[in-house]
């Protein structure tokens, strides 16, 4: 079997910068799910995509870590849509179908970006082991924000939010074994470390519960939930428009633009990004 793919950058300025995807557009159903996780392994990036139908208004996608299957991603679903897009396989205006719903995602191949219409926010209950989480990350309880909670936050996919108090603190955190433990007590998949530098400025970074994906460069499923939670405390100028930087200390600088406004008793979040198209190949099965 030959599978043609794509490789994309996403939350990327340009190209070689923001998040790796390789996209499969065009899945066959004789295409396992044990084939789908062998090949999204060899790929090695933090996601890969499975198309397994199009039309001209969505496509149905499965999404794979290097070791899992996952219901929901930030910059595959940004990227998925916009390889069907760009490849004239769907239109600009779809709705991506996973295993966490349906997810709108406008596509605009003239600014080279896509932007994705986020599922409600979900908050847990607050994280209580603040010891274990700053440990899990390199640092000590006093670098976190002493009056702000850690807590679980999901759009489709569970991160624990992680208020740092600065610059210095986050750049100073690092990954630990013991993250995995940390998040699998709460069922998140990820600690997502924040500070606030101003107004519509956050940077952020991402230690996965698997060290095979370590740490993520741009990560638009905690993106959403992150916007939600500044709103809700009223940080960095929330409600309304942020950009979150994030990649920086694992070279590959990365920008998501989320907006967030009042939805009833929830949120309305988009999380933008720019999509590189950097590359493509076939599989040999």
């Amino acid at each position: 079997m030959r599978l043609p793919f794509v490789m994309v950058d996403v939350f990327a300025e340009r190209p070689f910068e923001g998040n790796r995807l390789c996209v499969v557009p065009d899945a066959p159903p004789e295409l396992t799910t044990e084939q789908m996780a062998t090949l999204a392994l060899e790929m090695n990036f933090s996601e890969s995509t499975f198309v397994t139908a199009s039309r001209a208004d969505g496509y149905d996608v499965r999404i794979f870590t290097p070791d899992a299957e996952i219901p929901f991603a930030g910059h595959p679903t940004l990227g998925t849509a916009f390889v069907l897009a760009s490849g004239g396989r769907t239109g600009t205006d779809v709705v991506q179908v996973s295993a966490a719903g349906e997810v709108p995602v406008r596509v605009d191949l003239d600014a080279g970006s896509a932007t994705m219409r986020q599922l409600p926010p979900a908050f847990g209950p607050e994280v209580t082991d603040r010891a274990g989480i700053a440990d899990a990350a390199g640092l000590t309880t006093d670098d976190l924000v002493a009056d702000l909670p850690a807590v679980v936050a999901t759009t489709g996919l569970p991160h624990v939010m992680v208020p740092v108090r600065d610059d210095a603190a986050l750049r100073r955190a690092v990954r630990r074994d013991r993250t995995a433990d940390v998040c699998a007590a709460v069922e998140a998949e990820s600690l997502y470390l924040f500070t606030v530098r101003g107004d519509g400025a956050v940077v952020a970074r991402m230690f996965d519960r698997g060290s095979e994906i370590g740490e993520d460069p741009a990560t638009g499923s905690a993106a959403g939930p992150l916007g939600a939670y500044l709103a809700a405390h009223g940080l960095a100028g929330m409600p309304g428009r942020v950009v979150v930087a994030q990649g920086e200390m694992v070279r590959r600088p990365s920008f998501l633009h989320v907006d967030v406004e009042p939805a009833g008793d929830t949120w309305a979040i988009d999380v933008t990004g720019g999509v590189r198209r950097v590359g493509e190949g076939v599989f040999e099965l």
